[in-house]
Protein backbone atom coordinates (compact mmCIF):
# COMPACT_ATOMS: atom_id res chain seq x y z
CA UNK A 1 0.00 0.00 0.00
CA UNK A 2 1.13 3.48 -1.13
CA UNK A 3 1.38 6.01 1.85
CA UNK A 4 -0.77 8.86 1.96
CA UNK A 5 1.41 11.94 2.87
CA UNK A 6 0.12 14.06 5.90
CA UNK A 7 -1.49 17.36 5.38
CA UNK A 8 0.77 19.87 6.15
CA UNK A 9 -1.43 22.08 9.02
CA UNK A 10 -2.72 25.30 7.57
CA UNK A 11 -2.79 28.84 9.17
CA UNK A 12 -5.21 30.20 9.59
CA UNK A 13 -5.76 33.77 8.08
CA UNK A 14 -5.06 36.49 10.03
CA UNK A 15 -8.29 38.68 11.96
CA UNK A 16 -9.26 42.08 10.40
CA UNK A 17 -7.41 44.31 12.41
CA UNK A 18 -9.43 46.08 15.07
CA UNK A 19 -9.62 50.05 15.01
CA UNK A 20 -6.91 51.67 16.28
CA UNK A 21 -7.06 54.23 19.01
CA UNK A 22 -5.30 56.30 15.50
CA UNK A 23 -8.60 56.36 14.20
CA UNK A 24 -9.27 59.54 16.72
CA UNK A 25 -8.76 62.64 15.83
CA UNK A 26 -5.97 63.97 18.54
CA UNK A 27 -4.40 67.39 18.58
CA UNK A 28 -1.08 66.97 20.93
CA UNK A 29 0.25 70.75 21.69
CA UNK A 30 3.88 70.26 23.14
CA UNK A 31 5.54 72.37 25.42
CA UNK A 32 6.90 75.39 24.59
CA UNK A 33 4.11 75.34 21.91
CA UNK A 34 1.22 78.00 21.80
CA UNK A 35 -1.85 77.64 19.26
CA UNK A 36 -4.57 80.62 18.53
CA UNK A 37 -7.94 79.92 16.52
CA UNK A 38 -10.60 77.59 16.44
CA UNK A 39 -10.14 73.69 16.63
CA UNK A 40 -13.13 72.18 15.08
CA UNK A 41 -13.66 68.20 14.83
CA UNK A 42 -10.90 66.93 17.33
CA UNK A 43 -11.73 63.97 19.25
CA UNK A 44 -8.87 64.57 21.50
CA UNK A 45 -7.10 67.52 22.53
CA UNK A 46 -3.83 67.15 24.77
CA UNK A 47 -2.39 70.47 25.88
CA UNK A 48 1.09 70.68 27.30
CA UNK A 49 2.07 73.77 26.12
CA UNK A 50 -0.29 77.59 25.77
CA UNK A 51 -3.70 77.08 23.25
CA UNK A 52 -5.92 80.41 23.09
CA UNK A 53 -8.92 79.09 20.88
CA UNK A 54 -11.89 77.60 20.82
CA UNK A 55 -12.96 73.69 20.63
CA UNK A 56 -15.95 72.77 19.36
CA UNK A 57 -17.32 69.17 18.65
CA UNK A 58 -14.97 67.30 21.00
CA UNK A 59 -14.70 64.41 22.95
CA UNK A 60 -11.82 64.83 25.78
CA UNK A 61 -9.28 67.50 26.78
CA UNK A 62 -6.63 67.12 28.95
CA UNK A 63 -4.57 70.17 29.98
CA UNK A 64 -1.29 69.13 31.08
CA UNK A 65 0.51 70.38 34.36
CA UNK A 66 2.65 72.99 32.17
CA UNK A 67 -0.38 73.72 29.80
CA UNK A 68 -2.60 76.42 29.38
CA UNK A 69 -5.98 77.24 27.69
CA UNK A 70 -7.63 79.85 27.45
CA UNK A 71 -11.43 80.26 25.96
CA UNK A 72 -14.06 77.86 25.31
CA UNK A 73 -14.86 74.08 25.41
CA UNK A 74 -17.82 72.28 25.53
CA UNK A 75 -17.02 68.46 25.35
CA UNK A 76 -17.73 65.29 26.83
CA UNK A 77 -14.94 64.64 29.15
CA UNK A 78 -12.05 66.71 31.03
CA UNK A 79 -9.18 66.78 32.76
CA UNK A 80 -7.24 69.54 34.32
CA UNK A 81 -3.59 69.21 35.41
CA UNK A 82 -2.78 72.88 34.39
CA UNK A 83 -4.46 76.11 34.06
CA UNK A 84 -8.14 76.37 32.31
CA UNK A 85 -9.36 80.06 31.65
CA UNK A 86 -12.80 81.13 30.35
CA UNK A 87 -16.06 78.75 29.52
CA UNK A 88 -15.95 75.30 30.52
CA UNK A 89 -18.78 72.81 29.45
CA UNK A 90 -18.27 69.31 30.25
CA UNK A 91 -21.63 67.10 29.48
CA UNK A 92 -19.47 63.90 31.53
CA UNK A 93 -17.34 63.54 33.84
CA UNK A 94 -14.64 67.29 34.61
CA UNK A 95 -11.57 66.27 36.74
CA UNK A 96 -9.32 68.55 38.23
CA UNK A 97 -6.12 67.53 39.61
CA UNK A 98 -4.47 69.15 42.34
CA UNK A 99 -1.87 70.60 40.04
CA UNK A 100 -5.13 72.39 37.78
CA UNK A 101 -7.03 75.74 38.22
CA UNK A 102 -10.26 77.02 36.23
CA UNK A 103 -11.18 80.39 36.18
CA UNK A 104 -14.24 81.16 34.91
CA UNK A 105 -17.54 79.78 34.08
CA UNK A 106 -17.66 75.84 34.85
CA UNK A 107 -20.80 73.33 33.94
CA UNK A 108 -20.37 70.00 34.54
CA UNK A 109 -22.04 66.02 34.46
CA UNK A 110 -20.32 64.83 37.17
CA UNK A 111 -17.38 66.67 39.27
CA UNK A 112 -13.93 64.95 40.88
CA UNK A 113 -12.10 67.57 42.48
CA UNK A 114 -8.33 66.36 43.96
CA UNK A 115 -7.24 68.56 47.33
CA UNK A 116 -4.88 71.56 46.12
CA UNK A 117 -7.09 72.28 43.09
CA UNK A 118 -8.40 75.62 42.58
CA UNK A 119 -11.86 76.80 41.03
CA UNK A 120 -12.48 80.03 40.99
CA UNK A 121 -16.19 81.58 39.10
CA UNK A 122 -19.59 80.43 38.22
CA UNK A 123 -19.84 76.52 38.96
CA UNK A 124 -23.05 74.86 38.68
CA UNK A 125 -24.17 71.35 37.42
CA UNK A 126 -24.37 70.96 33.62
CA UNK A 127 -28.30 70.66 32.59
CA UNK A 128 -28.92 69.20 28.75
CA UNK A 129 -31.16 72.19 26.86
CA UNK A 130 -34.53 69.96 26.35
CA UNK A 131 -35.57 69.37 23.02
CA UNK A 132 -38.76 71.02 21.69
CA UNK A 133 -41.76 69.54 22.04
CA UNK A 134 -43.67 67.81 18.91
CA UNK A 135 -47.42 69.17 20.07
CA UNK A 136 -47.71 72.75 21.61
CA UNK A 137 -47.92 72.41 25.67
CA UNK A 138 -50.07 74.50 27.51
CA UNK A 139 -47.93 77.00 29.20
CA UNK A 140 -47.53 76.46 33.00
CA UNK A 141 -47.92 79.67 35.15
CA UNK A 142 -44.69 81.69 34.98
CA UNK A 143 -44.10 81.91 38.99
CA UNK A 144 -43.93 78.00 38.53
CA UNK A 145 -41.42 77.81 36.04
CA UNK A 146 -37.98 76.96 37.38
CA UNK A 147 -35.39 79.00 35.52
CA UNK A 148 -32.48 76.98 33.43
CA UNK A 149 -29.91 78.17 36.08
CA UNK A 150 -27.10 76.44 37.47
CA UNK A 151 -27.37 74.36 40.45
CA UNK A 152 -25.25 76.25 43.06
CA UNK A 153 -21.97 73.92 44.58
CA UNK A 154 -22.73 74.46 48.63
CA UNK A 155 -19.33 73.96 50.29
CA UNK A 156 -20.20 73.08 53.94
CA UNK A 157 -17.31 74.08 55.80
Amino acid sequence: PAAVPAAAPVAPAPAPAAPLASDQRRLIVGRDISLNGEIGSCDVLVVEGTVEAKLREGRSIEIAETGLFKGAVEIDEADIGGRFEGDIVVRGRLTVRSTGSIHGSIKYGELAVEAGALLNGEIGKYTPAAKPAAAPVEAAPAAAVAPAALDPIVVDG
